[in-house]
């Protein structure tokens, strides 16, 4: 258990906080290609799903046998698709990496307004016992709030200039919180779902181990295949943008890497090929191949030269790396919050993930990852983001632990 625990929050922090570096990092160069990455992490996450969820019969693949049945994943599927698309597509109106993650750790006082209305209607969801808030809930709800208002405001009008219009830019900023405010309403509907869900076909633990090969795999990683697998024919609806922005990153600026081949494979395949001299290869990344073997150990600059080996020089647009390291990362992260989805409850989840928010946001804005070495921090009021930061995690912890004792006096009591 132990060992399963720390997995989990290993992927959940390890896997997510370097998400968000990489996410920065592209979103900064190419703002609009939200849906591009949103696709990438879709498709990477359901390749690696395949394999586990589809087996090959004399009639062709079919799926396995699902633990939950597809309707509710169906459900879940349109919710989680504008949730993530929204989230990605606001960075395309200049919403700050700082404020994009406070802001989305806002989502308790939506949960708190959709459990208040659904639990009158419903006597199936797993939230009926929080159809009543205490005071404490109530109040560290607020603080939260307060708190998002705070980073909302605290970069209320970025990237001015005296050549920029400040009612642009201020129209620009209120679309992307517009985008985001969405994004966590959608984000609500989605957590009520799962829980009726879990609640409903049950929480397997993690560490449950199928009693022979033809047993359907755990919860988490159907949850997890299903909810990408199938939006995957969803993005036909944004086809346009995918290749406008594909385009727009190929046509990019162009990074050269250049990796050492094993000797014994440089020994073979050296007599069919004519590698040119140094003084011979372009300066320019543009005006070389795609890919070509050289002597030269690091860059097309390099003074070093070993006659006995190879090395394999790659000419890819700059945009093809971070994006390669944000749908693993992806991957890890969603793998990490499948995990815990199934291990505690949607509130436990919410805490643990507005935590992970807040070393995402250390990194960001107080080691700079994500950015260039020469770039400016983002233009906020760190004083009123950094206290709207502390509201949002002070307001969490407040809320779980104030339903945490609502609960344990309601056992009491029953």
């Amino acid at each position: 258990m132990f060992f399963q625990w720390l997995t989990t929050i290993s992927f959940v922090f390890g896997g997510c906080c370097s998400n968000a570096v990489t996410l920065e990092q592209l979103t900064s160069q190419f703002p609009r290609a939200g849906s591009l990455i949103t696709f990438c992490q879709f498709t990477i996450i359901s390749i690696q799903g395949l394999r586990r969820h589809v087996t090959w019969t004399s009639y062709g693949p079919r799926f396995k046998p699902r633990r939950i049945p597809l309707t509710p994943y169906l459900i879940q599927v349109v919710l989680f698709y504008f949730v993530s698309l929204l989230n990605n597509a606001a960075f395309a109106y200049r919403i700050p990496m700082a404020v994009h993650i406070i802001f989305r750790s806002g989502g308790l006082v939506i949960s708190m307004i959709l459990g208040r209305l659904f639990a009158r209607k419903t006597t199936s969801f797993e939230i009926n016992t929080f159809h009543s808030y205490s005071a404490a809930q109530v109040g560290s709800v607020l603080i939260v709030t307060l708190g998002v208002i705070l980073t909302t405001l605290s970069a209320s009008e970025p990237f001015t200039s005296s050549l920029a219009d400040p009612t642009s830019n201020t129209r620009i900023y209120l679309t992307g919180i517009s985008i985001l405010t969405l994004a966590l309403v959608f984000s609500g509907f989605l957590g009520l779902v799962q829980d009726y869900t879990y609640s409903t076909y049950g929480r397997p633990k993690v560490g449950e181990k199928s009693s022979n090969s033809e047993d359907p795999p755990p919860t988490w990683q159907e949850s997890m295949f299903y909810l990408h697998f199938l939006a995957l024919p969803m993005f036909l609806t944004v086809r346009k943008d995918l290749v406008m922005q594909f385009k727009a990153l190929s046509d990019g600026p162009v990074a050269s890497y250049t990796v050492p081949v094993p000797p014994s494979i440089s020994a073979t395949i050296r007599p069919s090929l004519s590698v040119p001299p140094p003084s011979a290869l372009p300066l320019s990344p543009k005006s070389s191949s795609f890919l070509s073997f050289t002597n030269i150990g690091t860059s097309p600059t390099s003074s070093f030269i070993d006659p006995d080996r190879l090395f394999l020089r790659l000419q890819l647009p700059a945009a093809a790396l971070p994006i390669l390291l944000n749908t693993i990362t992806q991957l890890l992260c969603a793998a990490g919050v499948h995990r815990l989805t199934t291990q505690v409850s949607s509130l436990t989840v919410t805490l643990i993930l507005v935590v992970r928010k807040a070393v995402s946001l250390i990194l960001s804005v107080v080691f700079g990852w994500g950015r260039k070495s020469n770039q400016h921090p983002e233009n906020v009021d760190m004083t009123m983001m950094w206290t709207g930061a502390a509201l949002v995690l002070l307001g969490t912890v407040g809320y779980s632990l104030a339903t945490s004792a609502r609960n344990a006096r309601k056992k009491k009591v029953d």
